[in-house]
């Protein structure tokens, strides 16, 4: 007999859960980067989940997106910050957080952090429907 744990009902909501993760990180940096507006030399961080999930699925060569989602490797959509622009500056101090800019990232990642969140509550309320 089947259990649920073997039917792989979990894998949007394990992909879903690491691009959470990295929102709430990219959340933490955009919020660092604005914390350090005024410190000289200090360079923006930022996380690019976006990246890792699409190399993370060619990865699998897989053709559909199931089956992409099913052989995916978490450990590939682990992501950190990196540093944006490092040898970039438009400012005399070498700072290069520009507040406008940030704002809007910050507003961006926000709306998809609440999607992402959205989205695990809807997979859930899948599980439980079909459990029923």
């Amino acid at each position: 007999m089947s259990t649920l744990i073997d039917t792989h009902a979990f894998d949007y909501i394990n992909v879903l859960d690491k691009a959470a993760d990295a929102s709430w990180l990219r959340n933490e940096a955009i919020a660092n980067n604005i914390a350090n507006i005024d410190t000289p030399y200090y360079k923006r961080q930022d996380v690019n989940f976006e990246d890792a999930l699409n190399q993370a699925l060619k990865w699998t060569h897989m053709s559909d997106l199931d089956r992409q989602v099913h052989n995916v490797s978490m450990r590939r959509l682990s992501v950190g910050t990196y540093t944006d622009s490092a040898g970039y500056s438009y400012r005399v101090d070498d700072n290069n957080v520009d507040l406008d800019t940030e704002s809007a990232e910050l507003a961006a990642n926000q709306i998809k952090y609440n999607g992402i969140a959205n989205s695990i509550k809807a997979e859930f309320q899948n599980l439980r429907t079909v459990i029923k």
